[in-house]
């Protein structure tokens, strides 16, 4: 009998992942238990409307509970995977900082949308929808993928990474015009979206200069759209600058990052850059171990020699 480990079996599958996202995983899984086991948790859990100022802490639990085995399961692999790869870039402080903030940035979001969404066409099912869901969280994630490798090639059809928040927005948006249920999750990810870019653009503290944000030019918000758009968009995009671009400067001034009116040699795009070659490194070495230890499982031992010298 063959003594082989199964790659995606076992410890095997999740010696790679971090304790972190283990953890989280766990009490993804562990919401959508409680709403098998006590179906009326749901109405103290999940994102109501017309609930939520009695309940105020569903905008801090409803981005953790999923509603169906699919939503699970797809919330969980992502977060394993995707926080494979954010999380040891970030830190996990700045990883978990980052899950806090969207989540319940987007809860608020999607609220206000609900409440302003009711009192324009009188419909009850804005107030008395539940919202919930990770699929905010996820949402932002791709945009920190973006951030830090935007020109590696992901998935089968090797679509840039720059590209993938837009396209995962805009296939969402397509698919939503043939889902009866599209009010319940589509808000969650255009604001995760949304706000994960913000939180990323503005107020991530990195901690190689203690500066706030990454204002590179490759990060603006018109370069989430078509080449065609940004002259329509970057007027707009400008108001965010004037109003959280001001109080980043202040932050860093009182840092010591500027001298009177003259920033010091220390600046962002740079670091950004910098950033963006680490998440490319690390990508790289990941996928070579993932092949290493794919190829070891085979048992062939001229193809684990081959895996030993990598």
């Amino acid at each position: 009998m063959s003594s082989r480990t199964p790659v995606f079996g076992g410890s095997s599958f999740l010696s790679g992942f971090t304790r972190l996202c283990k953890g989280l995983s766990v009490v993804l899984v562990g919401g959508y238990v409680v709403l098998q086991i006590f179906p009326p948790s749901l109405s103290f859990l999940a994102l109501i409307p017309a609930r939520t100022i009695p309940f105020a802490w569903n905008l801090i639990t409803a981005g953790y509970i999923e509603q169906s085995l699919i939503e699970v399961a797809v919330s969980t692999v992502g977060l394993l995977f995707i926080g494979k790869l954010l999380e040891p870039i970030w830190g996990s402080r700045e990883f978990l900082k980052f899950i806090f903030v969207v989540n319940f940035l987007t809860s608020i979001c999607v609220f206000v949308t609900a409440i302003a969404l009711y009192y324009v066409t009188r419909l009850e099912s804005f107030l008395y929808t539940p919202y919930s869901g990770f699929r905010g969280v996820l949402s932002g994630f791709l945009v920190g993928i973006k951030q830090i490798i935007p020109y590696q090639e992901l998935g089968v059809l090797k679509i840039k990474a720059k590209w993938m928040p837009s396209l995962f927005l805009l296939v969402s948006i397509a698919a939503s015009f043939f889902a009866a249920e599209s009010a319940s999750y589509l808000p969650t990810l255009i604001f995760g979206t949304y706000m994960g870019w913000i939180y990323l653009r503005y107020f991530q503290r990195k901690p190689e200069t203690n500066l706030r944000g990454d204002p590179s030019d490759e990060f603006a918000f018109s370069n989430f759209f078509p080449e065609f758009l940004r002259p329509v968009l970057d007027p707009i995009a400008s108001i965010f600058d004037l109003i959280f671009c001001q109080r980043s400067k202040i932050s860093n001034e009182t840092k010591g990052h500027t001298l009177g009116a003259t920033p010091l040699p220390i600046s962002d795009p740079i670091e950004a850059s910098r950033r963006r070659e680490r998440g490319a490194r690390a990508l790289e070495e990941r996928l070579a171990a993932e092949k290493a230890s794919s190829v070891r499982s085979t048992g062939d031992p001229l193809h684990r020699d081959v895996a030993e010298s990598v």
